[in-house]
């Protein structure tokens, strides 16, 4: 039986677990994807896009800090209520300590990104929604991290999910996104079973190419540091969105 978004208690997601085995230190797969990321921001002017979001941003504090070098405001968006709970302790108190690492990178990667994690950090307004209910064009930039394809094992609804990503960027406005390559149903911590939808830098291409200009898509591989969850390794996507069509 395929297991679809909406058939998840996303509000049971185990954040201990997950920041456990994946972010209490800044594995080589984190500093290959905040390289990549962060050559991509350096583009573009420090400070210069009123507003961006993060799509489904989870618990994951350094797409946010990376995305502060070029956002004035940054809209964490996540259904979990335990991921909003977490991302608004962050914010509103002092961050975990694990995350100092992951910013002291992000500044040698861009030195545009605030000085501190705190004001980096202020930057973030979280937001406790779905997703799939954002506005279309509401910002100037799009940010998702491991989402679409974690967030159902269906390949069409993976689409759905990655076409709402790009709607929600206004005309000509920025995508950067990382995605679990070839990523199966998998298990967090003791127990927790969590959706998979495998994808790779075929798939990946062929979804967006319709969607966005200047588009770039590239691939790392495995790292060997991380739990072996089934993927093998992780697709890199940055683009624009399509320029508003021309008047006939």
């Amino acid at each position: 039986m395929t297991t679809h978004n909406d058939d998840v208690d996303w509000d049971r997601w185990p954040i201990a677990d997950y920041l456990a085995e994946n972010y209490r230190e800044v594995h080589p797969a984190d500093a290959a994807v905040m390289a990549h990321h962060s050559a991509f921001y350096r583009r573009l002017v420090p400070d210069g896009l009123a507003r961006g979001v993060e799509f489904g941003a989870g618990p994951n504090l350094y797409p946010l800090v990376l995305a502060s070098a070029v956002c004035r405001r940054v809209d964490a968006v996540d259904a979990g209520s335990g991921n909003v709970g977490y991302l608004r302790r962050q914010i509103c108190h002092r961050p975990d300590a694990s995350w100092l690492p992951f910013h002291a990178l992000a500044r040698r990667l861009n030195p545009a990104v605030p000085g501190t994690l705190p004001r980096a950090l202020a930057r973030v307004d979280v937001v406790h929604a779905d997703v799939r209910d954002l506005p279309a064009g509401g910002y100037d930039l799009a940010s998702m991290h491991f989402v679409a394809e974690g967030a159902t094992e269906d390949r069409d609804e993976f689409t759905a999910f990655c076409r709402l990503f790009v709607r929600c960027v206004a005309p000509g406005g920025y995508l950067v996104a990382a995605f679990m390559e070839n990523m199966p149903t998998y298990r967090i911590g003791p127990a927790s079973r969590w959706p998979g939808c495998p994808v790779d830098t075929g798939i990946v291409r062929r979804v967006f190419t319709p969607l966005t200009s200047e588009l770039a898509v590239t691939r790392i591989d495995a790292d060997p540091t991380l739990p072996d969850y089934g993927d093998t390794g992780m697709v890199l996507l940055t683009a624009r969105t399509a320029p508003p069509a021309r008047p006939r």
